[in-house]
């Protein structure tokens, strides 16, 4: 996925509704209002609003009156695509929120359902979200509400449901008329500033009602919850993470916001997600993960040993990586023990077969005992008590969801509207600003209230002191309120307020309660106009406010960073042992212990016959090349054994675009073959290079049509053979020929038109090279070249070489 996201908003033929509606720093609109504050200041300008949803599209017409399709279609989705962006599918850096679940939270708390209210029913809550500001499905809000009310999908819940909301098995919560809802207490981070000035409310779609932009979010919560969509053209994966560590990491930042990103990874060392689980990738692939806003990270189970009676013991998992079920992980256990065949086989494969093997050679008993004490307990019983306990384990981590990645993909909405993907020093960055703006909000909001209390305080005390005289102008005039503000130089508001209050509100008594409350609203007025002077003063009032939201709202981390050394091994270390591997024309292949079987005792299937009979062991790789150039490998560990025919190789490997057994080849890892073609060209590969880890093989010899695979010469010395149909011999240095992991190659021998390459070898410096072929009559010839008779042979590279005498058709040299 792209990250260049601002083309997307600057591409021809972009309405304007569904350009971003505000630049940043520009005033909000007149359609936009702060719930219960003054005319906005010039600070209000620094919350941008999210742009308004798109209206739709209207694209100009020709002359004609007509509009190419093309460009209809162009403007119409590019609209739709903005909409779901922008209006659906992507949090916002300042809450962390999408539009619904926004709407499902303001909702509840108009509703008063605070965390110490009585539970509602889930259907109320979702008639009023439907009716007042989301007209949209039922289902769709009820699971957006389900969700954030799971406490196994969010690491901090924002709505506390009863009744069944799901379990961590994909089990559906119950329908909404049975399930009761309230918010929970950390919701209050979200909602407790909503009515003090701190964001704009904007009309709902009928314009009856009115709603948030934004919530006044006091912590991080798109860090704190994380969130998952996918949009059009772009999706978000944004981990959750640990409260305190993101406050902390908040409060340095404030303090130092010259901070890298290594200072804030030294208190926020990645992702908390709420099952646990461990993250085991390393500090820098979680590094490089933070510093681009994209990567993927390794989550693994934690599980402990059980001792039992009689040295016996068992593996208990308690908790697995995020997204994991229990059920799924027995699912998949189920589905290694008891294989069933790909769809369009008749069989299972023998790669199943195998691995169902070492699956049941490992595995005696698996059970789930979760419950409501242990939300996650899984039994997994050995098949004997000698097995080695990292390798029983490392078995089940390869092959299940026990071991599994997360994405991130930090995309979100930021403060200037659009889409992009932050980095984490970014996004907190972002939301600090957004915080100062909407702290600056808040206290200029409270100035106001308290700016209107003492004056209307003062109003009445001057009403205090001069009670008789004001009641006679109040009971001589015909119109109290002008009398009064000519006889005592009132505003009309303290006018009104006079002419409001009882008599008992100007009793001696409430003379002492007004100048008290008084001299308190002007120390407060005092602390609020230092604040809005002192840039310090408030960046104080920010941290302590973070800090104690940290420690009334902190939890301990719950997932474990620890990095291991590698990814689980696929399999259980097998035994270094002799084998010998036997490959028929037919592509038939099996295994046989030891070395030294006389090739002329082995059996075949009527009409087949040997192609290889190669000496190995069971940890070296068999690389199987077919007529394409495309190379597959196959564990030797994994080939069918004992005296029976084997298995065909199609079932280990999975032959792509027709293509049939050429060559096969096994040895050590490191050690290193030359391969070549009929059509003279070939290059140096080893074994390692040579192999894959898919059954679909990779590109490996690039052949043009009609050439073939030649049988690989191992490397024993520094000097290359190379024989032609024709009978002649190229013998050139060794280094002279190009070292790669695939591709054409170089040419290895000049050839006449239509000739091809028959044979190829790199024998030792001090070894006899024999040339296998046909002389005159189809006569099978062997000749057999020393050191030095091969001494007139040799020549440069690329050169049509020496004929052989006598006269030989070569097919093959070693």
């Amino acid at each position: 996925m792209s990250t260049d996201t601002p083309d997307l908003f600057d591409a021809p033929g972009v309405p304007e509704s569904v350009a971003p509606s505000t630049p940043a720093g520009a005033a909000p609109s007149a359609a936009s209002t702060t719930r219960g504050a003054a005319p906005a200041t010039a600070s209000d300008a620094d919350i941008p609003p999210p742009p308004a949803p798109p209206a739709d599209p209207e694209p100009e017409p020709e002359d004609d009156g007509t509009l190419a399709l093309d460009r209809y279609a162009e403007r119409a989705y590019l609209a739709y695509a903005m909409s779901v962006v922008k209006s659906r599918a992507l949090p916002q850096v300042e809450d962390g929120l999408k539009p619904v679940q926004r709407r499902i939270l303001f909702a509840m708390n108009e509703m008063r359902l605070s965390s110490t209210s009585k539970h509602v029913k889930s259907a109320r809550v979702v008639g009023d979200v439907i009716g007042k500001y989301h007209p949209h499905g039922d289902s769709s809000v009820y699971d957006a509400m389900v969700r954030v009310a799971q406490d196994f999908s969010l690491r901090y819940p924002l709505v506390d449901g009863q009744g069944n909301f799901g379990s961590r098995d994909g089990d559906s919560a119950a329908a909404m008329r049975y399930t009761e809802c309230r918010l929970t207490p950390i919701a209050e981070l979200l909602l407790s500033e909503i009515d003090r000035g701190t964001v704009d409310f904007i009309p709902n779609y009928d314009g009856a009602f009115e709603e948030p932009q934004l919530l006044p979010a006091r912590l991080p919560f798109v860090l704190l919850n994380g969130a998952s969509g996918i949009a059009v053209g772009m999706a978000t994966e944004i981990p959750p993470h640990n409260l305190r560590e993101v406050a902390e990491a908040t409060c340095h930042l404030i303090r130092h916001p010259e901070a890298t990103l290594d200072d804030v990874l030294a208190m926020l060392p990645g992702p908390d997600f709420p099952g646990g689980g461990q993250l085991i990738s390393t500090p820098q692939t979680i590094r490089e993960a933070y510093a681009t806003g994209r990567g993927s990270l390794r989550l693994r189970a934690r599980w402990k040993i059980e001792e039992l009676a009689r040295g016996q013991w068992r593996a208990i998992v308690e908790e697995l990586p995020h997204g994991v079920s229990a059920a799924q992980v027995l699912s998949e256990i189920e589905t290694l023990t008891n294989p069933q065949p790909r769809a369009g086989k008749k069989e299972v494969s023998q790669e199943q077969k195998n691995l169902r093997q070492l699956v049941l050679g490992a595995l005696d008993t698996v059970r789930d005992e979760s419950s409501d004490k242990a939300p996650v307990r899984i039994v997994l019983e050995p098949k004997s008590s000698r097995q080695n306990r990292d390798e029983f384990m490392a078995v089940l981590l390869a092959h299940t969801s026990l071991e599994t990645s997360a994405s991130v993909n930090m995309t979100m909405i930021g403060r200037d509207g659009r889409p992009q993907q932050k980095n984490l020093v970014q996004i907190l960055r972002e939301w600090i600003d957004f915080r100062y703006v909407t702290v600056e909000r808040r206290t200029r909001h409270r100035l106001d209230e308290v700016d209107r209390r003492i004056h209307i305080l003062e109003g009445r005390m001057i009403a205090f002191l001069h009670i008789e005289e004001v009641i006679r102008v109040i009971r001589e005039s015909d119109e109290p309120k002008p009398a009064l503000i000519a006889a005592f130089g009132l505003s009309d508001v303290q006018a009104e307020d006079i002419l409001e209050i009882r008599l008992r509100q100007l009793a001696r008594l409430e003379g002492f309660k007004i100048e008290k409350e008084l001299a308190e609203l002007k120390d407060e007025r005092a602390g609020l106009q230092h604040l809005l002077d002192s840039r310090a003063a408030m960046t104080k009032l920010i941290l302590k406010e973070i800090q104690d939201d940290a420690k009334k709202y902190g939890d301990d981390r719950r997932t474990l960073v620890e990095a291991v050394a590698a990814v689980a091994p696929a399999e259980i270390s097998v035994p270094d042992e002799p084998v010998t591997v036997i490959v028929s024309k037919n592509g038939w292949v099996r295994s046989r212990q030891g070395h030294g079987i006389d090739p002329a005792g082995i059996a075949y299937k009527a009409g087949d016959f040997g192609f290889a009979v190669l000496e190995t062991r069971t940890t070296w790789p068999l690389i199987v090349i077919d007529g394409n150039g495309r190379a597959y490998t196959v564990k030797v560990s994994e080939l069918p054994g004992g005296r029976g025919d084997g298995a065909p190789i199609t079932t280990l490997v999975e032959f792509q675009d027709g293509g049939k057994l050429a060559q096969v080849v096994t040895d050590t890892p490191d050690s290193v073959y030359f391969f070549a073609n009929s059509g003279g060209y070939g290059f140096l590969c080893s074994v390692a290079d040579a192999s894959s880890r898919q059954r679909a093989g990779k590109a490996f010899m690039s052949l043009e049509k009609g050439e073939k695979v030649l049988a690989p010469a191992k490397v024993f010395g520094d000097w290359i053979a190379a024989a032609s149909e024709n009978g002649r011999i190229l013998v050139f240095p060794r280094p002279e020929m190009k070292t790669q992991s695939g591709g054409r190659g170089v040419i290895v021998m000049a050839l006449d038109e239509g000739e091809a390459l028959a044979a190829v070898a790199v024998p030792a410096d001090d070894a006899v090279l024999a040339v296998e072929g046909s002389g005159r009559g189809g006569k099978a010839l062997t000749i057999e070249l020393k050191p030095a008779q091969r001494e007139p042979l040799r020549h440069r590279r690329a050169r049509k070489g020496v004929p052989l005498t006598p006269k030989l058709k070569p097919e093959r040299m070693r």
